[in-house]
Parts: C-alpha cells; structure tokens; sequence
C-alpha cells in the first residue's frame, strides 16, 4: 500500500515525555510514522514502549512535546482543547480492552451516547445506534443490558459506540485482551471487515501475534521507537 499520497495520519518527528516527580520518561523519541486512509494498522512491543501513547496522540487525547501529529490537513497540536474535542467526536472512535459500557443503559442507549455531542435529535440518535449495532450483527441484542451480553457482545456494542458517529479512524487498544479464543476470532473478523467494506482506517495496539496478522501491516515498537516493520499479513 502507498501511503505517501493518501497519507490520513502522519507522526513527524515526535516526542512524549511524562513527568513523574523529578523524574522524565521519554516514551517517544523522534517518532516518524505515516497511516494511509483505509489501512489496517498494527502496533506490537513490550509493555511500556508507547503503543497506547501513540493511540492516544493520534487520537487528540494528549499532544506531543515535540514534533507534529496531522491528521489530513489538521495539526491536531495547533487545535485548542474544545476544537480537538470536536475534532475527536467527528472523526475518531475507540475501541478498549475494558469495553466501558454503562450497566444501566441498554446497548442502544450505550450506543448512542457519542451521540449526544452532535446536532441530531432523539430520533436520528436512536436510528444511527441501531444502524451501528446491526453493523456489527447486534441487531436482535439492542434493547439487552451489559449484564444479559457474553463478553465477545459486550466488545460488539463497544465497536458499536466507536462507530456510531461514523468516523474515519478506529483505535483499538489490545480490542482481543479479555476474549477468549472464539470471541476473539470474532472480533478481528469484524474489523477487518469494517476495514475492507466499511473503509474504516484502524490503528490497533495487540500482544497478540496472530490478531497483528489481520492487518496490512505490523510496526514493532521498542522504548519509543519503531524497531522493525513487518510486512502485509494479507
């Protein structure tokens, strides 16, 4: 895949560092990394080298101390706090290990709250939630609460909400942590569908050699910088 023209998001040079104490943890160093639109993206390495720090800079969570993160034309760096947070609800949706939903709400209700940041009324909300639950063959659960869900389901209404606002980019972080073997077959089939017939650009963080061949890519990571690159699984 040639990224170079239909680059969608770009790391440049980048750097990240924590603050603990007195003391500074360099998580990124000098990081250059380009995602092209419609790539399925996966990021491996030992805990601590800056797999979810990256999510969280491509996602406008954090912002880096140095270095450029672009996402099309946008420097998401340059963006105050509130447009990042627009920016962030209209373009990006993600996916945990911990599926975040509320125990009270339904899946629909779980669903549609990302919703609640747009301009859509009651009726559009609740239309796009359903429509994002059948997306991911959840179409006869939408009214089951978290508790009535097996944890591949729970994982489905999570990919559900992050793709209620019908974003260009997915993030997922370690998505097949807490599955066991099917559910988790399960769920990488799903993305990789998003990815083929949805269009949908995903980033995904795994431990998981087998989930990493799903993508089109694998970059390995090492104290903050890319160490190896491996080729398309597919």
């Amino acid at each position: 895949m040639e990224m170079a023209e239909n680059a969608l998001l770009r790391f440049h040079g980048v750097d990240k560092i924590y603050r603990r104490g007195g003391e500074e943890l360099h998580v990124l160093a000098g990081l250059d990394l380009t995602v092209g639109e419609g790539e399925f993206l996966a990021l491996m390495g030992p805990s601590g080298c800056g797999k979810s720090t990256i999510l969280n800079l491509a996602g406008g969570l954090d912002t880096p101390d140095a270095g450029t993160v672009t996402f099309g034309q946008d420097e998401l760096g340059a963006l105050s706090d509130s447009e990042r947070a627009a920016w962030r609800s209209r373009n990006v949706g993600f996916i945990f290990q911990a599926y975040n939903l509320i125990p009270v709400l339904t899946a629909r209700q779980n669903v549609a709250l990302p919703l609640l940041l747009t301009p859509l009324n009651g009726r559009e909300r609740k239309e796009q939630a359903e429509r994002a639950l059948r997306i991911v063959g959840l179409g006869d659960r939408m009214e089951h609460f978290p508790n009535q869900l097996s944890g591949g389901q729970e994982q489905r209404v999570a990919i559900a909400r992050a793709l209620a606002t019908d974003p260009r980019l997915l993030l997922a972080d370690e998505p097949t942590g807490d599955l066991d073997a099917n559910s988790a077959k399960d769920i990488l089939d799903l993305l990789q569908r998003l990815n083929r017939e949805n269009g949908k650009t995903i980033v995904m963080v795994t431990h998981d050699p087998s989930a990493a061949e799903r993508a089109h890519r694998t970059l390995k990571l090492d104290k903050g910088r890319l160490v190896q690159s491996l080729g398309a699984g597919h």
